[in-house]
């Protein structure tokens, strides 16, 4: 860990050094971040609700989504941007090192500039909590906290599925996004709002109903049982194959030579 930290540390000073760049591309992003906040309060000016859910409660769904995605694009832009070591042959030299090929993948590249979004997120989880006027306890604390670690798992899972599909091409990069950010924007609705498909798909396969919409019910106080609470950790159930297709595709890696 000390060596991903100090990779994180380069990252931030490379960028710093561009200090005017840095500040306008922050700022751009804080611009890009609201307008899918504003476009959930256009929406509820037309609907009381959305199947039950109101403004507030959707706006958590959506800083829980948006701070699980948002940390994985700081913390672990190197997943995101796999394509990029394949391209420039990158990849060969970090199998030639003595450390975890994940770890190296990670420490390759951070994206501060996206901290903007993470930010935001938990300005508008705040703002959604004091509207909310929930009953705490510590179990209530306890699902928040499994719900931001789950949303965070989850996105890193889809990162390195999406890392896997580049050992195999690096072209195709809308059907990785359909998974990405496509899955991001339905996902900041609380999944129960959407079809029965939908709502198979996206809790036994893509398990986003376990980040932020079985345990909401618990969190609302709309189910009493403490198995909702802690349906944020079978996430971490969607983690393991994920990992497993990264090292599988790697395993069918071919060198780009020299």
């Amino acid at each position: 860990m000390k060596i991903y930290f100090e990779s994180l540390a380069m990252h931030l000073k490379g960028e710093l050094e561009y200090r005017v760049n840095f500040i306008l591309s922050f700022l751009s992003q804080i611009l890009v971040f609201f307008t899918y906040y504003f476009i959930i309060l256009a929406l509820f000016t037309k609907f009381d609700h959305i199947k039950g859910f109101t403004l507030y409660e959707v706006l958590l769904c959506f800083s829980i989504i948006q701070f699980g995605f948002s940390f994985n694009e700081v913390f672990a832009r190197g997943v995101d941007r796999f394509d990029n070591l394949i391209i420039r042959g990158d990849f060969d030299r970090l199998l030639l090192r003595p450390r975890s090929i994940i770890l190296q993948v990670l420490c390759s590249d951070s994206d501060f500039v996206k901290s903007s979004r993470l930010i935001q997120a938990i300005i508008v989880m705040i703002v959604a909590l004091v509207h909310l006027h929930v009953e705490w306890n510590i179990w209530k604390v306890i699902t928040l906290i499994l719900m931001l670690f789950s949303s965070c798992v989850i996105f890193f899972g889809i990162f390195l599925a999406a890392a896997a599909y580049c050992f195999f091409t690096v072209q195709g990069l809308e059907v990785r996004n359909v998974f990405t950010d496509g899955g991001k924007h339905m996902a900041q609705y609380p999944i129960g709002v959407f079809q029965k498909g939908f709502v198979w798909f996206f809790t036994f396969i893509i398990p986003y109903a376990f980040v932020n919409y079985y345990p909401l019910l618990f969190f609302l106080g709309r189910k009493e049982s403490i198995l909702y609470a802690f349906s944020p950790l079978l996430v971490i159930l969607f983690l393991i194959p994920c990992v497993l297709i990264f090292y599988w595709g790697m395993k069918r890696y071919a060198s780009v030579g020299s």
